[in-house]
């Protein structure tokens, strides 16, 4: 009996094994060079609010908070427009409609992120200035969080977000568009018999078998604006301090990590300490991965149908 070798299995499996390998190689390389700093600092690299090289001194809690505010206001941006754009071609636009949205917004896929930060610093920064941010505080600023503590400047945590919501948009719109497309038609059909209207069905037929997908979409876009570096370097001020408002400017951990990684890479103990922002991205992005992976077996597979 001749045997034959499975070379596609092989290759499938030697891709599978390169991939978990890459993985486990920058878990590594990112975490045994943050490991020096991480340990003289202990708990207060991640409460603290000092970031110094002259006197030593490390801490990201200041990052963190920019990091949080700009990934929570691009969300509340993204994920309504989102997720109703979704719900519009799927359920309501004609055919020819559908394919030139759909076009429109798959081509912000293919923009690098440095022509977000270039059409936001020179045409949206100069609108939210003048416009935008005084509108916004003069009819919410008696909210602490809509207030605009400086008029005269023109970075802020809502202005990044504004853009990186337009980056985030394609992906939560393209899984949510194909996981509503996923569900089968007898669904929305034998819903309409029953007599509930076509919102009622979209709200209780359409949406909860299609939320794996959702859901996936909403985390994917989550982690790249969280992980997004260049239009938040031009667009948010790098100022270190905890934010009170979002017309406030901010620091981002990916700001700090590709403003000062050119200037310290030579400085093993500054080196450390960016590579330590890095590694707590990391875990970040790690526990957004573990909630993905909690969707899909809650909901089944993305587009699939709710269990």
């Amino acid at each position: 009996m001749v045997q034959t070798t499975d070379l596609p299995g092989k290759i499938f499996q030697f891709s599978a094994a390169s991939m978990a390998a890459i993985a486990l190689l920058m878990f590594f390389f990112i975490f045994v060079t943050a490991a020096p700093v991480v340990e003289k600092e202990g708990i207060g690299f991640i409460t603290g609010t000092t970031w110094s090289y002259d006197t030593h001194q490390y801490g990201i809690y200041n990052f963190i908070a920019g990091t949080l505010a700009l990934t929570v206001v691009t969300m509340l941006l993204a994920v309504p427009l989102s997720i109703g754009t979704a719900i519009f071609l799927v359920e309501w636009a004609p055919a020819h409609v559908d394919r030139a949205v759909s076009t429109s917004i798959e081509l912000l896929v293919g923009i690098p992120s440095v022509i977000f930060g270039i059409f936001g610093y020179f045409v949206l920064q100069p609108i939210f200035r003048l416009y935008v941010d005084p509108a916004v505080s003069a009819t919410l600023g008696w909210i602490p969080i809509f207030h605009d503590n400086d008029p005269s400047g023109g970075s802020s945590i809502l202005l990044a977000s504004f853009v990186l919501a337009i980056m985030v948009l394609p992906t939560i719109t393209a899984l949510s568009r194909e996981a509503m497309r996923s569900v089968p038609s007898e669904y929305r059909e034998g819903s309409l018999a029953l007599g509930a209207t076509r919102w009622e069905t979209l709200r209780h037929v359409v949406l909860p078998a299609s939320m794996a997908g959702i859901l996936t979409g909403i985390i994917l876009g989550l982690m790249r604006a969280m992980g997004e570096t260049m239009a938040v370097v031009m667009l948010m001020g790098n100022v270190p301090h905890i934010p009170g408002s979002i017309l406030d400017p901010a620091y981002a951990m990916t700001s700090k990590i590709l403003n000062d990684i050119g200037y310290n890479i030579l400085d093993e103990e500054s080196k450390s300490a960016l590579f330590g922002i890095a590694a707590v991205l990391f875990l970040i992005e790690m526990a957004l991965v573990a909630l993905l992976r909690g969707v899909i077996s809650r909901y089944g597979a993305p587009g699939g149908n709710a269990r």
